[in-house]
């Protein structure tokens, strides 16, 4: 048996994202995580450095974006540029595929932002019950 096809998911496998061993429900389940899901649209925005990110991400920790950004790195949807510099400079940029899959997410946010005043509403109503 060749050792990389005991590594990858099963030759008869369909993409299926509801497969549990499928690898688009892991890279799924990587970018819909609430700070990945950031992180693509800041980078969807252009390429930004570890501290810009972290800035424009609000609330997410040191230690929890350098996962998140390794976690999109590994999925191939983001690059880490290291210009070898001292101080150390790195960039974040999106792959063509992570800037398919910011898009989306783009669009998402969109919906959300606009609808705002109505989820309040909903919240409000649902928290008076």
């Amino acid at each position: 048996m060749d050792p990389l096809e005991a590594v990858g998911p099963a030759p008869d496998l369909v993409s299926d994202v509801f497969a549990r061993a499928c690898t688009s429900r892991a890279a799924f389940e990587d970018v819909t995580s609430r700070w990945s899901s950031l992180a693509l649209l800041a980078l969807g925005e252009g390429p930004h450095r570890f501290g810009e990110l972290r800035r424009r991400v609000e609330g997410v920790s040191e230690r929890m974006l350098a996962q998140t950004l390794r976690a999109l790195e590994r999925d191939g949807l983001i690059t880490r540029s290291d210009a070898g510099t001292i101080p150390p400079r790195v960039d974040y940029a999106l792959t063509p595929l992570g800037a398919q899959v910011a898009a989306g997410l783009r669009g998402l946010a969109d919906v959300l932002e606009s609808a705002v005043p109505e989820i309040d509403r909903a919240r409000l109503d649902y928290d008076a019950r």
